[in-house]
């Protein structure tokens, strides 16, 4: 079995396949009705079978259903696969379960599985086995970040099917930044309008001398979002947006200039931003502001159903608050002593937005900076000292720390890596990621509601950097996100780089430029365009 991630109980029954044909039926129970309509338009299309309905007593069929009671596991995401001469069965303790399930039937299929039409002379066989499964966390995510490169509605969707192939479930979208705003909000129009394109586009790293000089941009409609967020939930994928605030906001004052410190800068002269790092143009801690952004969640509470909304909260540059008359005033009348205290002011205030909506806040782990929000969940960047800070004060974390899961980070340290940036994490490094820190106590663990990948565009100028960016490590990630694995050190990455030579076959079905194990192809270098590569082994803390 060549299944990734890796199923917590596989047994195989001798050699022998059960093989599907024109006759192969599909038998739908109570609440599996969403499963069968993937499966019959995805693996309808690979195989060109019709999978016409059947009769669940019946032989040559595939039996789905919806059963809590079918693993010792309650969770609602277990399943059950069984493959026997005369059938399959892929039973879920939910819905969600069930479609996870149908996920390793597909991979067990084969290779040719995964195409959009059927090869010729294709043979579709199950190998005789039974996989009881579960996930090791609720949180399998992975954030996208479409502010700093935009990518067309088309490229999300495919990232959805991505996301669903490797049994991944959060699909953090990153929306807004300094370099762009991308969602469509009706009450304030200039947000696309002026703040969703920029001018130019730097070129490597911001200490890159190139340049593209071409406008760069797009925004998604409202009914785009509708439509990436029901995509999402067909794939039990839950979509968490995130407005950036009050750091990230250049794109938001260039379009409506009262949002920014008004009396520290000429915010009428401010264009979305072209260059990378982090711009001091930062919101203004003022009423106007928080009305404003109240406005925009409004609609953004209206677009994504789930229950997290992701508000930045990071690389808040507060030197404009330092020489604000506006902002030291709001500190001395809110007694919160200093800009730390007035950053975690603006962030309580949303968290009491959201909360009174029946919403939770989570934010990067900058929002720990002068007390963290009640309610409040926070997805750990910067190593793992904010999630464990966050723990232990009773709060959910989401573990993503940059040095481990920032999949931007470069994957060798050969000079054909196309621009590259951080430190070198291989294949094998994000294998043995550990999201769950060894010193939180066991309850103080029960506040990991798990992790997640994080592909930031700066230097990802096209949706194949992104695919070479992410892939392989990706389906590592998803193993660790997924799988009970022992302790790092004690992982078999020889038997995961086994099942991994079948897994590069479905990802050329997919069409993922994937990095070779060999190293970049020739057109997947960039020579000439300067990274910001980090020698030696990254800190674990």
């Amino acid at each position: 079995m060549n299944v990734i991630p890796d199923p917590a109980y596989v047994r195989r029954y001798g050699t022998d396949f059960w093989e599907l044909g024109p006759d192969t039926g599909l038998a739908v129970g109570e609440g599996a009705e969403p499963a069968a309509r993937w499966l019959r338009s995805t693996l309808g299309a690979a195989t060109g079978l019709p999978l016409a309905a059947a009769r669940a007593d019946g032989d040559d069929v595939i039996r789905l259903s919806v059963d809590p009671g079918v693993t010792r596991n309650p969770a609602a995401e277990s399943y059950q696969l069984a493959v026997t001469r005369n059938g399959a069965h892929v039973v879920g303790a939910g819905p969600a379960g069930l479609f996870w399930g149908v996920q390793t039937l597909r991979q067990l299929l084969g290779p040719a599985a995964f195409r959009r039409a059927p090869l010729p002379g294709e043979q579709w066989r199950l190998p005789l086995v039974h996989v009881q499964d579960s996930p090791r966390f609720p949180w399998r995510g992975l954030m996208l970040d479409v502010a700093r490169h935009f990518m067309p509605k088309d490229g999300v969707l495919r990232w959805l099917d991505l996301m669903a192939a490797h049994k991944l479930n959060v699909f953090h979208f990153h929306l807004t930044d300094d370099q762009g705003w991308r969602v469509e909000i009706k009450r304030h129009p200039r947000l696309t309008e002026v703040g969703s394109w920029r001018a130019r586009t730097k070129f490597g790293h911001r200490a890159s001398p190139l340049w593209e000089e071409k406008p760069h941009g797009g925004y998604y409609t409202q009914d785009d979002i509708r439509e990436i967020v029901a995509y999402a939930a067909e794939r039990h994928i839950t979509v968490v947006p995130e407005i950036d605030v009050p750091g990230h906001s250049q794109a938001a004052i260039a379009a409506y200039p009262e949002l920014g410190n008004t009396d520290v800068i000429d915010t009428t002269s401010l264009s979305v931003w072209d260059n990378w790092g982090i711009s001091p143009n930062v919101l203004a801690p003022t009423d106007n502001t928080l009305r404003f952004y109240e406005g925009v969640l409004e609609e953004v509470l209206d677009l994504f159903p789930g229950e997290f909304v992701h508000i930045g909260g990071d690389e808040c540059l507060k030197d404009q608050w330092r020489q604000s008359a506006t902002a030291q005033a709001r500190i001395k009348e809110l007694g919160v002593g200093d800009e730390d205290g007035l950053q975690a002011w603006f962030v309580r205030h949303f968290d009491k937005w959201l909360s009174a909506r029946g919403r939770r806040l989570i934010g990067w782990d900058e929002i720990l900076e002068g007390g963290l929000a009640e309610g409040a969940a926070v997805s750990s960047w910067r190593g793992y000292e904010g999630g464990v800070t966050a723990a232990r004060a009773g709060h959910d974390v989401v573990m993503c720390p940059e040095q481990h899961v920032y999949l931007d980070h470069r994957q060798a340290d050969g000079p054909d890596e196309p621009v590259p940036i951080g430190y070198v994490r291989t294949l094998e490094d994000v294998y043995r990621f550990e999201p769950v820190p060894a010193e939180l106590t066991a309850d103080e663990a029960e506040h990991v509601l798990g992790t997640q990948a994080n592909l930031w565009t700066e230097v990802m100028e096209d949706p194949a950097r992104v695919d070479y960016q992410a892939f392989p490590r990706l389906a590592a990630f998803a193993e660790v996100a997924w799988s009970g694995l022992p302790a790092p050190a004690e992982r078999d990455f020889a038997d995961f780089e086994r099942r991994m030579a079948a897994h590069y076959r479905r990802l050329d079905a997919l069409g993922v430029g994937y990095r070779p194990p060999t190293g970049p192809l020739p057109w997947q270098r960039r020579p000439g365009v300067p990274g910001r590569p980090i020698e030696g082994a990254p800190p674990n803390k």
